[in-house]
């Protein structure tokens, strides 16, 4: 055979032989590109763009894990929100948890945990200096309780419960600890229009339908009703 032939023909097979390698490669890369995109796009919430329950979670922990007793875990329930869906729709709802969940990712800002826990139900995990407590507690609580614009123009008056744990308050860097105390000082302050500290108090309250029952006599921070 031509040696020049004899060149070319194996040079042709090699090819073929990288081009069928490739093609299975570059359909899985694609496959699994979509893939991630999709388990990134599960992670978040598609209506508030909040983290989803799991991602939140792990995100929180994590948080605790690096910065212990400076992490602050705050629990946020929307005021009255069924009355918002009876009375004007749905799609008014979703326009007001948009808004609250722009506003606490807004307040939070970056390398923070926020995340919807379902329904009306949000949760906070930061660092955040207890010389500032009290001023940054207040401006969530303002933000919170800002009318909320739909799309027709229409204003809705909306507001929220809040309840604040830290380590040092409730004796625990456990997240699942941390969100109980804070749940039930949440209660503590439902439609007060101020949010509320848990202590270690707060850890052991009993639960009604599966939710904390708040004492009374807590530390407070906000606007009134």
């Amino acid at each position: 055979m031509d040696p020049a032939l004899h060149l070319r023909t194996r040079m042709g097979t090699r090819a073929l032989l990288l081009t069928t390698a490739v093609v299975p490669l570059t359909g899985w890369a694609v496959h699994a590109t979509a893939l991630h995109r999709r388990l990134a796009a599960s992670r978040v919430d598609p209506l508030t763009g909040l983290l989803r329950r799991d991602t939140y979670t792990h995100r929180a922990r994590r948080l605790l894990a690096r910065h212990g007793d400076r992490v602050t875990v705050i629990m946020v329930d929307a005021d009255r929100f069924k009355a918002i869906n009876d009375r004007l729709g749905h799609a008014a709802g979703d326009t007001v948890l948009a808004a609250f969940g722009t506003r606490l990712t807004a307040w939070a800002g970056p390398r923070t945990a926020v995340g919807r826990l379902g329904g009306d139900e949000f949760a906070l995990s930061l660092k955040l200096p207890a010389d500032c407590h009290v001023q940054r507690l207040e401006h969530l609580v303002r933000m919170l309780h800002t009318p909320v614009v739909l799309d027709d123009g229409r204003t809705v008056d909306v507001a929220a419960s809040v309840g604040v744990a830290t380590p040092a308050a409730v004796g625990s860097r456990d997240l699942t600890v941390l969100q109980r105390a804070a749940d039930a000082a949440l209660y503590d302050g439902k439609h007060t229009g101020r949010a509320v500290l848990a202590t270690r108090e707060h850890t052991s309250v009993p639960s009604s339908n599966g939710r904390r029952l708040g004492r009374p006599g807590t530390a407070t921070w906000g606007r009134a009703a």
